[in-house]
């Protein structure tokens, strides 16, 4: 019987898992494994800590991508997890990848739009997260018909303009989150800086949600 492998090595695992597949596929801009290792795996653990205090509860990656962070976070933090992003040829590879780990039974994917979701499973997220996705106006309006009350949005931001901030600042009571905390800190190549954003689900939307597929980015909301 094999020796169960210890977090670090799943996580690397999936790493050259998705180097590979990204030779055939575009999953990701970077290539080089010493990048990856950087920014995609520190990177994606950066607000740990965050997803490990959210309430009990299933975790889920908004616009995962490649999975990341969504799949080192589902690893570390031991939840059940969902990677979730529209482009379906993506999802069937991190999906493949998840699976040859034998991380199947806790972490599955979901092709679609968060919209999408939202109608079949509301209230159902104890804990978000989003790197790079959309504007934080755009992230807290898609996260909270999806969150338990009390649950989080992790938003990870490289640059933010105070305009950006003070967009969702105003919206955050119009759909019932509230910014708790904001912090920064340089990876460990000295340059690369990260900002994140968490977010609570305080009490419900003021207004219906989710509005139709689209509308929170192109249309948002304040």
């Amino acid at each position: 019987m094999s020796e169960a492998k210890s977090e670090d090595q799943l996580v690397e695992d999936y790493l050259q898992y998705i180097l590979e597949v990204n030779q055939r596929m575009n999953l990701t801009r970077i290539d080089s494994v010493e990048s990856a290792r950087l920014l995609h795996i520190e990177d994606s653990l950066v607000p740990l800590d965050d997803v490990v205090a959210a309430p009990a509860g299933r975790y889920g990656d908004l616009g995962t991508g490649g999975g990341f962070p969504g799949v080192p976070i589902a690893i570390y933090s031991g939840r059940k997890s969902v990677l979730i992003d529209s482009v379906g040829k993506k999802v069937a590879a991190v999906q493949e990848g998840v699976n040859s780990l034998g991380l199947g039974e806790q972490i599955s994917t979901y092709a679609g739009r968060i919209e999408d979701l939202t109608k079949e499973q509301a209230s159902s997220f104890s804990v978000l997260t989003a790197r790079a996705v959309t504007k934080l106006v755009s992230l807290i309006e898609l996260a909270s018909p999806l969150l338990v009350p009390g649950g989080l949005l992790i938003c990870y931001k490289a640059q933010t303009t105070q305009d950006e901030v003070d967009s969702a600042l105003k919206v955050c009571p119009k759909v019932g989150m509230k910014l708790i905390k904001d912090y920064q800190t340089t990876l460990s190549d000295g340059e690369t800086l990260r900002r994140i954003f968490v977010f609570e689900k305080v009490s419900k939307p003021q207004i219906k949600l989710p509005r139709k597929v689209g509308a929170a980015q192109h249309n948002p909301l304040g």
